[in-house]
């Protein structure tokens, strides 16, 4: 079965921020990046993968992606650091 995932962009460390969720992490990562993403990612150059959470299904991962985006700021960059402290770009790791 494949994995759906959450995720957070950034544009830069403590930058804007983004959550999204997909079926294809690789690919819609890459979407971003080429432009090709949301307006707001468009808008605001939010195109680094800093933190993401698989899950089992569609569902979950939709649930868990509204429950971040009703989050404050301090709680959304508290989950990043504790797993990604540098911010750095998880896009790299994905597909090596």
């Amino acid at each position: 079965m494949k994995p759906f995932y959450v995720y957070i962009l950034a544009s830069q460390k403590n930058g804007t921020l983004y959550t999204g969720s997909t079926d294809d992490i690789s690919k819609r990562v890459w979407e971003h990046k080429q432009g090709q993403g949301a307006a707001f990612t468009r808008k605001y150059a939010v195109h680094r993968l800093v933190w993401l959470e698989p899950h089992d299904s569609r569902d979950s991962a939709k649930t868990r992606e509204y429950q971040i985006k009703a989050w404050k700021r301090a709680w959304k960059i508290k989950l990043i650091e504790t797993e990604n402290p540098d911010w750095l770009d998880l896009y790299l790791k994905l597909n090596h």
